[in-house]
């Protein structure tokens, strides 16, 4: 099988030929592009060329479905101020403004930096960021999509990001976590207002959109955190809206997918109950709390997991029999091999060791053929 079918039968409930081996390199290849220190052997070759050479599928990230047009009597301006840029959006109900901050280290391995000041600083800035998400439109891009679907070929499958919920969109976005929950607290009826909005030109605008579009896994929301999404807020917010947008993929015979850079031990459940299917770049232990063995025993098969690697153990401070072990016990814990997609949480980061990659292609070589056998392991 091919990377493409086997990621296609597994989100069909079908056992694959073996488990895909799909982890995210583009931040490792562009740091070591940027630094000259990629490897004599992949000069000049393309980051799809290099994950062929590894032995790897492509995550196939950069389909999109839909193109985002800010409309209305808004004036967008941008400008630098030393390592951050600053973004103005002037509409007929005022004024707010975003920050972004970078950093020599950042720029120099090519990773993006990260939004320090968000649009709503206080209560009188409701108004100019309902009125900017009321006056968002959605254009549909399904040409473009296919086209980068055709170009993925055999090697992957789209996952095509289209946003988040409202609830966690204002908290990561649009206020901060800490503002958030202050607001929500010092200004509830003013945060619900705007969640009721932003929801209510979702359902309009962007869920039928992405519910006929031609691709069938559909990223929406990321970062669910068992500290900053726990389970009471999570059930109120969030479970809700997934539910009913789960409903009307699932009809479509579409899958749901979750972005799980974050520590899911306590919401395992919730996640499961709000209606996704997968959750990728699922992110374990010694990173976070959470265990693949706990996640295991929450989804079993109904949630695929799509990393259970921590790029950390890619990396010298971990030892060579640390990574081994862990290793093995990831074969182990996934066996037989059903619902799973092995890749790194999240990224492969500029630090890790290419021999290490080599040799869980080896593994995956070795031990990952369906069904997978733990007696066969180490």
């Amino acid at each position: 099988m091919t990377n493409r079918e086997r990621m296609l039968a597994i989100m069909d409930g079908r056992s694959p030929d073996r488990i895909p081996w799909i982890p995210r390199l583009r931040i490792w290849h562009r740091a070591n592009v940027m630094q000259g220190t990629l490897p004599k052997r992949f000069q000049g070759m393309s980051l799809r060329e290099i994950e062929q050479g590894l032995g790897m599928g492509t995550p196939a990230r950069e389909g999109r479905v839909f193109e985002k047009e800010q409309r209305g009597d808004v004036e967008i301006t941008s400008r630098r101020e030393g390592q951050s840029v600053i973004s103005t959006y002037r509409t007929p109900a005022g004024t707010v403004w975003t920050r972004d901050q970078t950093s020599e280290e950042l720029e120099r391995v090519g990773v993006r930096g990260l939004e320090v000041e968000h649009m709503i600083k206080g209560p009188d800035d409701y108004a100019a960021v309902e009125y900017l998400e009321t006056h968002t439109q959605y254009v549909p891009t399904y040409d473009a999509y296919l086209s980068y679907e055709a170009e993925t070929g055999d090697d992957g499958y789209p996952l095509v990001a289209t946003g988040d919920c409202p609830f966690h969109h204002f908290l990561q976005k649009l206020a901060g976590y800490q503002a958030g929950y202050y607001h929500l607290f010092d200004y509830p009826d003013k945060v619900e207002h705007l969640l009721r909005t932003m929801e209510e030109v979702e359902r309009e605008r962007l869920w039928p959109l992405v519910a006929e579009a031609p691709a069938r896994l559909i990223g929406h929301g990321s970062h669910f955190d068992s500290s900053m999404t726990p389970p009471p807020l999570f059930c109120r917010y969030i479970t809700p809206y997934y539910q009913d947008f789960s409903a009307l993929l699932h009809a479509r015979g579409k899958k749901l997918c979750l972005h799980a850079d974050n520590d899911s031990r306590l919401i395992l459940d919730h996640i499961r109950d709000a209606g996704y299917d997968m959750a990728e770049t699922f992110t374990t232990a010694p990173q976070v709390t959470c265990t693949l063995e706990e996640a295991r025993r929450a989804w079993g098969t109904a949630v695929i997991i799509w990393g259970g690697v921590p790029s950390v153990i890619l990396e010298d401070a971990y030892g060579d029999e640390e990574f081994e072990a862990y290793m093995h016990n990831v074969f182990r814990t996934i066996a037989p091999g059903d619902a799973f997609m092995l890749g790194v949480a999240d990224n492969v980061m500029p630090n890790a060791r290419l021999d290490r990659l080599e040799r869980i292609t080896e593994m995956v070589e070795e031990w990952g053929y369906y069904p997978i056998d733990p007696g066969n392991i180490g």
